[in-house]
């Protein structure tokens, strides 16, 4: 093919998607506030489960708060469990289905608190599960109450005047990623943020690992993320105070990986 000038034109390249909407989710409006992160973390799940092909043989748990709706997005078959207990019901689907992946997407007041001893003894036995755990520091559903993920000093409706560790009942923060590394049980744990492109690029293979050490044991990925309506912040700033204020409460990396040590 020559041009008007005499020159040859270049040879088309045939096209290539490189970017698309996941099979993994539903093509459903979403019900989150402007700026929340639940959504993005969906999207992880969703890809990883098109990428490796295991869509048609994996059971996802939503359990209460923000992301009880789950079900409506997630482009597989899903559970609704009772506040807290995800952790309980994946077990009993994997102990039945153990041919199935399976995974609990979990907010902190859900898994922190009411599902304290749930997730503790599920990693502490073992599971063969994936825990997709969202950490905004804050009860959204409910109202912005104080979680245990709350920072000291951060203001929630349960603590207007900030959250004081001294005053009898708030405690501190508990970080739940260094405290399934204690325990023996878990294949691999892993805290990411989704505070920037870069920061979910990394959340991304995480996730992914995660699903792909499932059939070895328990597998873990906390999601730092904000609550701009909760936080009564914009988006854009809740951002930026997370990656100011929660990132040094909860470091990101990888704190277990049983492949990497060697062990079966």
């Amino acid at each position: 093919m020559t041009s008007s000038t005499g020159g040859s034109m270049p040879e088309k390249q045939p096209f290539k998607q490189v970017f698309g909407y996941p099979r993994g989710l539903t093509e459903r409006p979403t019900h989150y506030c402007p700026g929340c992160m639940h959504g993005v973390a969906h999207r992880l799940v969703a890809e990883t489960l098109d990428e490796l092909g295991i869509r048609e043989r994996t059971v996802g748990i939503s359990p209460v708060g923000c992301a009880v709706l789950a079900y409506n997005y997630f482009n597989c078959d899903m559970v609704e469990a009772s506040h807290g207990r995800a952790p309980a019901v994946a077990t009993g689907i994997k102990r039945a289905r153990p041919d199935l992946y399976c995974f609990t997407y979990q907010g902190d007041g859900d898994l922190a608190s009411i599902g304290m001893a749930e997730i503790i003894h599920a990693a502490n036995r073992g599971e063969s599960f994936t825990v997709i755990f969202y950490n905004n520091a804050i009860y959204g559903m409910t109202g912005g109450q104080m979680a245990p993920t709350t920072l000291v000093g951060m203001r929630t409706t349960t603590s207007p005047g900030g959250r004081d560790p001294l005053q009898k009942g708030a405690g501190y923060p508990i970080c739940m990623a260094e405290l399934l590394n204690t325990l023996e049980g878990p294949f691999y744990i892993a805290r990411q943020s989704l505070l920037s492109s870069r920061e979910i690029i990394r959340a991304k293979r995480c996730v992914k690992k995660a699903f792909q050490l499932q059939p070895r044991g328990f597998t873990f990925v906390e999601l730092v993320g904000t609550c701009p309506t909760n936080w009564g912040m914009a988006p854009i700033e809740s951002r930026r105070w997370a990656s100011e204020n929660m990132l040094p409460q909860f470091p990101v990396g990888v704190f277990r990986d049983r492949e990497k040590e060697g062990d079966a």
